[in-house]
């Protein structure tokens, strides 16, 4: 759920501070000890590296020599690089290698922290930049999916063999998963990459006139055709036509459909010759085509021939690894499109966006990251700014305070109150007396460590940064304490 940096460094004492430190900060850690180790890590297909702490002095491949490997590589991964060498030199050819900040050390945790952020937001940005200019170009490919959930890398690799071939593409889904993301990312890893990708939203066509649409029509050939239309297979000559929600379409336009897929030729209406088109064509629904079939809304044989290679997209609920990466990316484009300077979401509000479940899936976090982007007042999205999930979450109350009273009789012209967002709270959470005596400070630190699980809802790294104690100090105090039951998990350095 939360960023995972990579932190190079042949010092293992190196190593391990900025480990203690950046878990400590709410990221996970990825650790190398050389360069050759960090690109074999970034070269990994089990996880998404989002950030790099670079150092820039080491033996064999240094620093300098793998900024020089991302850039032959095509790697984009943001880099702070760090040496005991402050120098203005130095700086500027780290700078010119690719870093986008710099750290002398030893590097302070608030100097880090922003660094971080910084680097998150600018490679979030950069990302979208580079997948809006690539789906423009219709040359989106399947490095601008990546993810760190199973399913979806299940779903990558599936869509790689589908993308050598011209076969026929059934994408099913729930509505807002990325259908056509991966529609597009299929053709363009293929060799029809750049050339045209029409959409037909199949549910969204008046049953009068899928016909001329799909296929297209002749001047004159029925009331209102002022001019010639060439139809949707036409236009996707040469490249892809995507018929999204393919189920809605009327049976009699099915019957047609299965002709011109079969034939690779259309009639326009009023036309008087058969026109040859060369396209592949990629379906999606989110019905099972399947049960349209037996209760009799779809041509079986229609479906077997769009249903050769069927791939079925997961739910966001299912891919939570993905969430905070895709609320970034949101971030960073509203940000810029607003012109607000914002650096980043809060742990909490991204443990919030982490546990709510998303019924309309990408395209639902994709609008609450635009509201949220607009709400915003300061530099950092908080819990405050999705008022409208965290109601729905057990745990969170929304709280519009009252407004003001007039002063003197006078009304004020007072800016609209502004929603906040207040944790419930035990209100026996804290107590610090037993009977008429205080109360021991193991008795009150279990009740706070107790409260705390509630509070941030089991996430360790909110609870130790929040408590300010290392990741291992608080699993030995849940296992002392009787919250815990196994045993805690290795973590490294006791950051406390």
């Amino acid at each position: 759920m939360t960023a995972t940096v990579l932190v190079v460094d042949d010092d293992p004492v190196q190593r391990r501070l900025l480990d203690a430190m950046v878990r400590r900060l709410g990221y996970e850690v990825v650790l190398a000890e050389d360069g050759d180790q960090a690109l074999a890590r970034l070269g990994e297909d089990t996880r998404r590296i989002d950030c790099m702490v670079l150092d820039l002095t080491m033996p064999g491949r240094d620093g300098l020599a793998v900024l020089a490997a991302l850039r032959e590589r095509g790697i984009d991964t943001p880099v702070i690089v760090q040496t005991a060498n402050g120098s203005i030199e130095t700086v500027v050819t780290a700078m010119r290698a690719g870093a986008i900040d710099f750290v002398v050390k030893p590097v302070g945790a608030e100097r880090l922290q922003v660094s971080l952020k910084n680097a998150l937001t600018l490679g979030a940005l950069e990302h979208e930049i580079r997948y809006m200019k690539r789906r423009s170009a219709g040359q989106l490919g399947f490095r601008d999916l990546a993810s760190k959930s199973p399913d979806m890398g299940r779903v990558v690799r599936l869509a790689e063999r589908a993308a050598k071939s011209t076969i026929p593409v059934l994408i099913e889904g729930e509505s807002g998963v990325g259908k056509e993301v991966l529609a597009r990312a299929i053709q363009g890893s293929s060799d029809r990459r750049g050339k045209p990708f029409v959409t037909v939203n199949c549910g969204a066509i008046p049953p009068n006139l899928v016909e001329s649409i799909l296929f297209g029509h002749e001047k004159g050939a029925f009331t209102g055709a002022t001019e010639r239309h060439i139809g949707k297979f036409v236009e996707a000559n040469g490249g892809t036509l995507f018929l999204d929600e393919v189920g809605e379409l009327p049976l009699d336009a099915q019957v047609k459909l299965l002709r011109a897929i079969q034939e690779s030729e259309v009639d326009p209406v009023g036309g008087r010759k058969s026109v040859r088109v060369d396209i592949r064509v990629i379906s999606a629904t989110n019905k099972s085509l399947l049960d349209q079939v037996k209760r009799g809304e779809f041509r079986e044989d229609l479906y077997y021939r769009l249903n050769v290679f069927p791939i079925t997209l997961p739910p966001l609920r299912q891919r939570r690894e993905d969430i905070a990466d895709l609320a970034r990316g949101f971030l960073a484009r509203f940000a810029a499109e607003e012109g607000k300077k914002l650096r980043g979401i809060d742990a909490e509000a991204l443990s919030l966006l982490g546990d709510y479940d998303w019924p309309g899936n990408v395209r639902q976090l994709e609008n609450t990251m635009f509201r949220a982007v607009v709400l915003a007042d300061g530099d950092e999205l908080t819990v405050a700014e999705f008022p409208q999930i965290a109601a729905q979450m057990t745990g969170f109350e929304v709280r519009i305070p009252a407004a003001p009273a007039p002063l003197g009789g006078e009304e004020r012209n007072e800016a609209p109150p502004r929603i906040i967002q207040v944790p419930v709270r035990d209100p026996n959470a804290l107590d610090l007396l037993a009977g008429t005596d205080m109360r021991t400070l193991e008795e009150l630190e279990r009740e706070i460590i107790r409260f705390a699980l509630t509070h941030y809802r089991g996430h360790m790294s909110e609870i130790s940064r929040k408590l300010g104690i290392g990741r291992s100090t608080l699993y030995r105090k849940l296992k002392d304490y009787g919250l815990f039951e196994g045993e805690p998990p290795s973590n490294g350095v006791d950051a406390a």
